[in-house]
């Protein structure tokens, strides 16, 4: 059987959620000894790190560099001239040409959440794009119960026709000890000062306006009033909407306390989670929320919503804060912050929680949707 894969996300140099996704999904998909073909589709070279991706006899790469409207234009034209059995796109949008024996993942349905955190072209070709996929993809996957929920409610998906696959987590990520390195990516990234360790609450992701940054930085506000030696770190890049968030920061005096070392690398991300005292993700809808098994597989607390998918994916293993009140993020913080004994609780339950989550299983429950769609069982 022959697999086509759009690989071109997973090409991306800075990766966040989704093309980690599609990265890390395609490389387990292929280490599978299934006996399959695949086909990556990739709109540029792949880079000398992802060589490894074509690397088996049973792998066919094609790039088809072409800058505008990719997925569409060119994705679509390769795909109808020359089918695979099946076509995965692990990223929302199907080509408006594809395959009759298609399957798409969809992470979120954000901009429907929060239609205001989102550029009024991006909301309405998500909206487009993903309503099209539910309903014209064989099968969609769904990273979460709260994702196939919303497909269902807004777009009217048959539920039989969604599959929940939860994500898997970087099996390398773990605790980083060394006292040294510690404080030696804190001063790469600004946090430590001459030397020594600060005590900080830590955020990561992309600075936008579903995060809940300012209601955070609002509750950061009312929890230094007790906690002076505290600091809050707010690490990812800067997306739409941001200015309100670095605004914020300079009306509550805050510019000294609440520091943005901007995009941190996969090498460095261990430490920096390993040496929060708390990792703070009050986001306000997330389709997953990758970083709350990143901060468990580091030991670092995790406090995060009531909303979305962030209780299915935190289990018993954090503290949770209704996303939408600064008092009772501030409240969160605070006990995180003064209660070791909760501390402690959190990282064992965090530590049990994220065995719960791998790619290994990402990629056979996977694959075993793509071989029932190819064979007509879906």
């Amino acid at each position: 059987m022959l697999i086509g894969i759009d690989a071109s996300r997973a090409l991306r140099a800075r990766r966040t959620g989704t093309e980690n996704y599609s990265l890390q999904l395609i490389r387990h998909i292929l280490a599978l000894d299934s006996g399959h073909r695949f086909r990556l589709y990739c709109d540029q070279p792949l880079p000398a790190a992802l060589q490894d991706l074509g690397s088996a006899g049973q792998i066919e790469i094609r790039v088809i560099p072409f800058p505008r409207l990719w997925t569409h234009l060119r994705l679509s034209a390769e795909v109808i001239a020359d089918p695979p059995d099946v076509l995965f796109v692990p990223s929302h949008v199907l080509p408006l040409f594809h395959p009759r024996r298609s399957v798409v993942t969809v992470h979120d349905l954000g901009y429907s959440a929060f239609p205001e955190a989102h550029r009024r072209f991006s909301r309405w070709y998500l909206h487009v794009g993903t309503r099209f996929s539910a309903r014209t993809a064989r099968h969609v996957l769904a990273d979460s119960q709260a994702t196939k929920d919303d497909l269902v409610r807004l777009y009217g998906t048959d539920p039989a026709h969604v599959t929940v696959i939860y994500l898997g987590r970087d099996a390398e990520l773990a605790p980083v000890t060394d006292s040294a390195n510690l404080v030696q990516v804190q001063e790469k990234l600004g946090i430590a000062q001459s030397g020594r360790h600060r005590a900080y609450v830590l955020a990561v992701g992309t600075l936008q306006p579903r995060k809940n940054l300012v209601r955070l930085i609002e509750a950061f506000a009312q929890v230094r009033a007790t906690q002076t030696d505290l600091c809050l770190v707010l690490a990812g890049q800067r997306g739409w909407l941001s200015d309100p968030i670095f605004q914020r920061v300079e009306e509550l005096g805050l510019r000294e306390h609440v520091l943005f070392p901007g995009f941190v690398s996969d090498e460095d991300l261990p430490a920096l989670l390993s040496g929060a005292l708390v990792f703070a993700f009050p986001s306000l809808y997330e389709g997953f929320g990758f970083p709350v098994l990143e901060a468990q597989a580091c030991g670092t607390p995790v406090l995060t919503s009531t909303t979305s998918s962030l209780p299915e994916v935190a289990g018993q293993a954090a503290l949770f804060v209704d996303p939408l009140s600064t008092e009772a993020i501030a409240d969160g913080l605070v006990q995180l912050v003064t209660d070791s004994v909760l501390r402690r609780r959190l990282r064992t339950a965090g530590f049990a929680n994220i065995q719960r989550f791998s790619w290994q299983r990402c990629a056979r429950e996977t694959l075993q949707v793509l071989e029932q769609t190819a064979h007509g069982d879906l």
